[in-house]
């Protein structure tokens, strides 16, 4: 059977003295092998059973990533039950709650750290049973079980029923649910997305059209565990191939553990990264910073390094084509003498970054691309289990996602569902293995996204002659003006924060008007030493800050540096300046770091309605004003 629980066994067979799990312990990396987390997974399966978790149970996992998440996970599947995989994000008692009861779960298990997040809800989950700590539990939580005493009732039951628990969980069907997973959305309702093992274990096979893993390969998760991207592509590919995947050392805060990755990525030494765009942007800017503390010389050496290797290697699909090949010397002399010393700060081994999630900005890839370590564009979503596209070593194309996977039909539809040809703009619709068995107690849902085994993205996108994909964005969030046509905002936004430091966010907003508008966060620190640098008066500073954003977004109209990145009918003529950012806090973005479109609309309904005004199209205007002074004080 082509099961997650097979795709481990034959592991351990093939693997079995293979590191598979590596974990800090404080003061270095420990290695655990295929068939060590074999005997403990074998064990707290059978001791998970023996708890009372039956076929088709839930259960929810809440934790960072560690050797026992892996191993919690495959210990519920290898009884027939259904992982529940929550984000260590999730804050609020009510989105923990929703969560829970909906998926009816009825054993939870946690780590420490997030343990209380369970307590403080478990009183309202019915079907809640049995909670289980990862780690040593408090005296005053009598109800909470420890891992440890389950695991060693697991072992004293297998020493002599080995073979009734082998024949329990080789009955496990290839159809049978594997994840509920929970859209990221900070809606009231998110949806339950259900993945099968042959979702799951479809999509490792595919992955191989586009990756090759072998088996000294090693990984170092720094996404959340509980995405479908972090369980495809750094879980089971890795466990098909025999490769290694380590932990980030935890923290003793989120922040903390965010600041433990560079350490870990020297000491673990990855070869490939699943990334995310905010992730790629922290390490440019570390690496841009260390070159520039390094003096002016280094710093003009580096830059000429970076404009020789931007032209060499073009769009990744051209490189060192046509008069480019000449410049190969250099390109082979800059890289020796600076980009390989860059290099060793990601540990020396690292080939590449995979990016999903959101569009990457291209400016991003051609830095990655130019220092020798490429990050690949990708595509997909949860309901796919995730991939549906992506870059790699040998098919390479900067701005698009990718090349499909195998065993994956892909076609272009318009509004009526009509196909369409190559080149043409319209939804992205996909067919095969991957693709989930519907949304969790939610028919109407499935009814609308699933049509004759077809799964309709909602994305906007097109394949090229060359039989790449680009994704335009979601046709929820398109820009739409009073003709009908449409555009996504995506880009504009993603390019107005990228190439201004005075500008952390922003959100355009068209719907079916004569022109757009825009939504802007300034970044505080920035203006302020604009103000400084300029010697700028009290009395004047927030007029003079305000026409310079101004003449940011100006930089993309008639003779702007950017002039010709996007068609000028959708650059906002009207800016409301915001004293507040989009935050996970205030609910305008979720734990991807995307936008909630609709949240944002509804929180700025009036000030939306203002900016369709003709006071508001001068960006001086009294509203902006309050805002800015609101902000810089």
């Amino acid at each position: 059977m082509r099961t997650i629980v097979n795709l481990f066994e034959n592991s351990i067979k093939k693997y079995a003295d293979n590191i598979f799990l590596w974990q800090h312990d404080g003061k270095k990396y420990v290695g655990t092998s295929y068939y060590e987390t074999g005997v403990r997974v074998h064990a707290l399966a059978a001791g998970l059973m023996l708890t009372g978790l039956k076929h088709g149970d839930r259960v929810t996992l809440l934790s960072e990533g560690r050797n026992d998440w892996v191993i919690s996970e495959l210990s519920i599947l290898f009884n027939g039950a259904i992982n529940v995989p929550l984000s260590v994000r999730l804050s609020e008692p009510e989105e923990l709650r929703f969560r829970l009861n909906h998926s009816g779960t009825k054993m939870a298990i946690a780590s420490g750290r997030q343990i209380d997040k369970i307590l403080q809800v478990a009183d309202s989950i019915p079907t809640l049973e049995t909670i289980i700590s990862l780690d040593p539990v408090k005296k005053e939580n009598k109800s909470v079980l420890y891992i440890e005493d389950i695991v060693n009732k697991g072992k004293a039951y297998l020493k002599t029923k080995t073979k009734e628990f082998r024949k329990k969980y080789f009955s496990i069907s290839e159809d049978d649910t594997a994840n509920i997973c929970y859209t990221s959305g900070t809606t009231a309702d998110p949806k339950g997305i259900i993945l099968t093992h042959r979702n799951y274990t479809a999509n490792v096979e595919q992955l191989s059209a586009l990756y090759e893993i072998p088996e000294w390969y090693t990984t170092l998760l720094i996404l959340p565990w509980d995405h479908s991207f972090a369980h495809t592509c750094g879980l089971y590919a890795i466990m098909k191939y025999g490769a290694s995947l380590a932990s980030v050392q935890v923290g003793s805060t989120p922040m903390e553990t965010l600041k433990n990755i560079p350490k870990n990525i020297k000491e673990i030494k990855p070869v490939f990264l699943l990334s995310v765009p905010a992730l790629a942007k922290n390490f440019r800017k570390n690496i841009e910073k260390a070159i520039q503390e390094k003096g002016g010389i280094t710093e003009k050496l580096f830059q000429h390094a970076l404009k020789i290797a931007y032209k060499y290697n073009g769009n990744g699909w051209n490189k060192g084509k046509g008069f480019n090949k000449v410049l190969w010397p250099s390109v082979k002399l800059y890289d020796a003498i600076l980009f390989k010393k860059v290099r060793a700060g990601f540990g020396g081994r690292l080939k590449f970054f995979v990016g999903g999630g959101a569009l990457l900005d291209i400016e991003l890839q051609r830095f990655f691309f130019a220092i020798g370590i490429p990050m690949f564009q990708g595509y997909g979503l949860t309901e796919a289990s995730p991939v549906i596209s992506s870059n790699n070593l040998l098919k390479a194309k900067m701005g698009s996602s990718g090349t499909l996977v195998s065993d994956l039909e892909l076609k272009i539809c318009d509004e009526q569902g009509n196909t369409l040809p190559t080149g043409e703009k319209g939804e992205i619709v996909i067919k095969g293995e991957n693709i989930m068995k519907g949304y969790w107690k939610n028919e109407t849902a499935t009814k609308e996204t699933l049509k004759n085994d077809w799964l309709y993205t909602g994305d906007m996108g097109y394949m090229d002659n060359d039989g790449f994909l680009y994704v335009l964005g979601r046709f929820k969030s398109l820009l739409i003006a009073d003709d009908g046509e449409k555009f996504s905002p995506e880009g504009i936004e993603e390019a107005f924060s990228d190439n201004s430091p005075f500008i952390d966010q922003c959100m355009l907003y068209n719907n079916q008007k004569p022109y757009s508008v825009c939504l802007l966060v300034p970044n505080k620190e920035s203006l302020m030493k604009y103000i400084r640098e300029n010697n700028i008066t009290e009395d004047e500073k927030y007029g003079k800050v305000l026409l310079r954003l101004n003449e940011e977004l100006n930089k993309y109209r008639a003779d702007g540096e950017f002039e010709n990145m996007f068609p000028q009918r959708w650059l906002p003529a009207a800016i409301g300046i915001l004293s507040e950012g989009f935050t996970e806090k205030n609910r305008l973005i979720n734990s991807t770091m995307k936008m909630v479109r609709s949240k944002i609309t509804d929180k700025y309904e009036e000030l939306l309605n203002y900016l369709y005004s003709p006071e508001a199209k001068t960006i001086t205007n009294n509203r902006n004003h309050e805002e800015i002074r609101a902000l810089l004080g």
